[in-house]
Parts: C-alpha cells; structure tokens; sequence
C-alpha cells in the first residue's frame, strides 16, 4: 500500500502545484488588466484611450473555480485544514488517534459528497450548453479540475485513515523532530 500513498502524495503536491500556476496566471492577467486601466488615465491626457482586457471577469472567475480546489488536496496531505482541539488533548492518545480517523473518514466522505454534486453541476453545465458572457468559452471544462480535486482530496483523506496516517498516526513525508505535524500543533504522537 506504500506504493499507493506515495504515488497519491507525489500527484496531490503535482496538483497543487498545477493550481498554484493557474493563480500565478491569474495574478499576471490581473496586473495586466490593472496596468490597463493605469494606461488609460495617462492615455486620456494625450486624448487616447487603453482599454482593459475583453473578458477578464470571465476568466478570472472561471479559473478561481480551477485552481482554489486544486490547492485541497495538498492540504489535507500536510494537514493544514484548520483544526480544533482544545478538548482532545488532554485524551489518552488511542482515543485521540481514533478521533484523527474518524475525521479522516469524514473529510473523504464530504469530498465525496461534494465531488458527487460537482459531476452534476458538470453534466447540467454541459447538457444546457452554458458560455461565459464575454469570452464565450464552455463552462463545463473548467469543472473537471474541481472535479478531480475533490476526488483527489477523498484518496488522500480516505489513505490517512485507512494506513494509520491520520494526524495520530507518524506525518506523511517523515515525521518532523519532537512530534510536531508539520503544521506545528501536538497531535500526540509517542
């Protein structure tokens, strides 16, 4: 099953590095389209006009929808989803391990679900033949990034828990020095 892990924890980083090229993406749009309407104020003194970039609305939105839930994943893998557990640490470590699974369990059942409800989205997308409103790109194609995240994020959460690597269990990647998770918080671990 280590084969399984790994290759799941090389594609979860691989996503999410993907995701955070088509925020760097986002990011250089933006500027240009910012740098746009700069030009325009100087441009009006000289009695011309720059116009901002045709569509930007269009794919700024659509390829947030992309890449925000491309970064999930990569998350769930180094933990970093927010956790509470000001109650739990004073529990005898099996029970705190247990509770790790069990959330592990949940969060790979609630990306399932989601994931479930994302392929509907896609199928009604598509069926209804849905355009942006300025660029006229398909709407459907840039749910299957979604898609694949969510189902992406389910496999890492649904590994933690099934191979003991829920936070109680020894940190994916190596457990760092003093018992830490890699985000810093004491989960317990002997």
């Amino acid at each position: 099953m280590n084969w399984m892990r790994d290759f799941v924890e090389r594609f979860a980083a691989a996503w999410a590095l993907i995701g955070g090229l088509v925020l760097l993406a986002i990011v250089l749009v933006t500027t240009a389209n910012a740098g746009a309407f700069a030009l325009d104020r100087l441009a009006r003194g000289f009695g011309t006009t720059v116009s901002g970039l045709p569509g930007y609305e269009d794919f700024v939105r659509l390829a947030v929808s992309a890449a925000a839930l491309m970064l999930l994943p990569y998350c769930q893998l180094r933990r970093g989803h927010v956790a509470v557990d000001l109650f739990v640490k004073g529990l005898p470590l099996r029970i705190r391990r247990g509770l790790d699974k069990a959330t592990a369990l949940a969060m790979a059942a609630l990306a399932l679900f989601l994931a479930y409800w994302m392929t509907i989205g896609l199928a009604e997308t598509r069926a209804d033949g849905v355009l942006s409103r300025v660029l006229g790109w398909p709407e459907w194609p840039f749910y299957l990034p979604g898609t694949a995240s969510l189902l992406l994020w389910a496999a890492v959460a649904g590994l933690q828990a099934f191979e003991g690597q829920a936070s109680g269990g020894q940190a994916s990647g190596g457990q760092a020095s003093g018992g830490r998770a890699s985000g810093g918080e004491d989960h317990g671990r002997a």
